[in-house]
């Protein structure tokens, strides 16, 4: 980080305008949170940690529904402990590059991939994705973590009622701003070259239990991205903006991302707002039938005032003996005027538009008649096409910043040679199992057409560069680099073992096998 330029209390003022734009989402993300993710932290009123948050909520599919789509974005886009990118020669490099860079950019995949692995990085993206599938924008933050600690990688989910966001030229999220409540020990720990480090040891042992609310803004400024960070309601022993933190950085700490976008607004719009109708009125209704079971079990009655039953000492148990006046006809029961019999109509149909939006349950029901495996890939090529748009906006706005920033903090320690990342030269490859199930579209209409080709004869087959063909199989299907032979290397075609005359009459043809 370098030296920042940002004026304090411009950025406190922008910081006020953007939240008063924001503040039109609050009542609705509020509304997502309150039916689907209840747990989390309230946008609007802030709670304590551990309560309960569940009185108002009846019905449970939809946060179990929340949840389910979350762990499929975490199994489809970046799966644990499993290689879900990597970094390959670009389209401008020319065979003789390839085959030099190819080494070095496999290993640069295994160290990058391996601090990934070692961070708390799949801890922190699940809670994102939590966030994304219920309101439709996340934030995660990506620091580097200090010197010996055992990932250079450290990962915050920050809370959507933190952050507040401004959509740049490039359509992307840009602009951050992140407003936290802190100790002036937390402040002091975390900003320990301050301007002001002298004032926010007076506080600490003058207030030790009082709090700052620090604005964090990160704002790009043509060379990278902008870092300042302000005491919004504390001052400076001159009188200004406490400033307790600023510098420069090549790509921004802040990786916001959306599940889906309208035109003119900046905040995503989530699978759960869609739902909102759906979800909400399965609540009500699993409430009216709770509160008809409840009828139905202790009743309705009525009873003449008498003088000699007391309302309120009946007990409605059993074996409870209630008296009652000499020719009076005592507690009777109140007949209901009707009966809720269309309710579990009403919950199959609202919980399978529930589970449907949310993307749930597309392989079939568990108890359900066996599919085959064409029904199996038919269905998810179907859950391709569905969630193909969002998969290519996370690719986009979570992905490759994601590796931009790793690559760039891992280069910068000299961990992996500093190769730039211009998808000319060296480029992003996405290997998740979504990224793969893209390919292997390619990779089944290539084998159709090589087997097509061979029915044609051992003259079609002259056409068909094998060498060529195999190498671009392994790419399309990620098979690592160094099981891949150069051309030239080993032993030629001609000198290997042929096991029969069929054979050696397709090896002499130059046929495929």
């Amino acid at each position: 980080m370098t030296s920042s330029r940002l004026d304090p209390r411009g950025i406190l003022e922008r910081y006020a305008r953007a939240r008063q734009r924001r503040a039109t989402w609050e009542a609705h993300w509020q509304e997502c949170y309150d039916f689907a993710l209840p747990q989390r932290d309230s946008i609007i009123r802030r709670g304590r940690p551990g309560e309960k948050r569940t009185e108002k909520l009846f019905d449970a599919t939809a946060p179990d529904a929340v949840d389910q789509l979350a762990a499929s974005l975490m199994a489809q886009l970046t799966p644990p402990w499993s290689t879900w990118f990597g970094f390959c020669a670009g389209p401008d490099a020319d065979p003789a590059l390839r085959r030099v860079l190819a080494p070095d950019l496999e290993r640069m995949s295994r160290i990058v991939q391996a601090h990934f692995d070692r961070s708390n990085f799949v801890v922190e993206l699940h809670q994102c994705y939590l966030d994304l599938v219920t309101a439709g924008t996340a934030c995660l933050m990506f620091e580097e973590a200090g010197t010996g600690e055992e990932s250079a990688f450290r990962f915050t989910a920050v809370p959507l009622s933190q952050v507040v966001l401004e959509e740049g030229a490039s359509g992307r999220l840009d602009t951050t701003f992140r407003r936290s409540q802190l100790s002036p020990a937390h402040v002091l720990a975390r900003f320990p070259d301050a301007r002001d480090a002298e004032h926010l040891a007076d506080l600490v042992r003058e207030k030790s239990d009082a709090s700052l609310n620090v604005v964090e803004a990160v704002v790009p400024d043509g060379r990278g991205y902008a870092y300042l960070a302000v005491a919004e309601n504390g001052q400076a022993p001159d009188g200004k903006v406490m400033v307790l933190g600023e510098g420069r950085f090549l790509s921004s700490p802040f990786i916001s991302f959306r599940w889906s976008k309208a035109p003119g607004e900046a905040y995503g719009r989530s699978p759960v707002m869609k739902a909102l109708p759906d979800i909400k009125t399965a609540n009500k209704v699993v409430e009216l039938v709770l509160k008809n079971a409840s009828i139905a079990v202790t009743g309705i009655w009525q009873v003449d005032d008498d003088g000699v039953i007391n309302p309120a000492n009946i007990k409605l148990v059993p074996g409870a003996v209630i008296p009652k006046a000499i020719g009076s006809a005592g507690l009777t029961p109140l007949e209901a005027p009707g009966r809720f019999d269309v309710s579990e109509l009403v919950l199959d149909q609202v919980h399978a538009r529930i589970r449907k939006a949310m993307l749930v349950d597309q392989l079939g029901p568990v108890n359900g008649p066996r599919m085959t495996a064409t029904e199996v890939l038919a269905r998810a090529a179907e859950m391709a096409r569905l969630l193909g748009a969002t998969y290519g906006r996370l690719q986009s706005e979570l992905l490759a910043p994601l590796v931009v920033r790793a690559r760039m903090i891992l280069a910068r320690r000299g961990e992996i040679p500093d190769l730039p990342l211009d998808h000319r030269m060296v480029a992003l490859e996405h290997r998740s199992p979504q990224a793969r199930h893209q390919a292997q579209q390619s990779v089944q209409n290539t084998m159709l057409w090589l087997d097509t080709v061979r029915a044609l004869g051992t003259e079609a087959m002259l056409a068909v560069d094998q060498t060529a063909a195999a190498r671009w199989l392994a790419q399309a299907l990620g098979v690592p680099g160094e099981l891949v032979r150069e051309p030239g290397e080993g032993l030629s075609l001609s000198e290997t073992a042929i096991s029969s005359p069929s054979d050696a009459h397709v090896a002499s043809a130059g046929g495929w096998r």
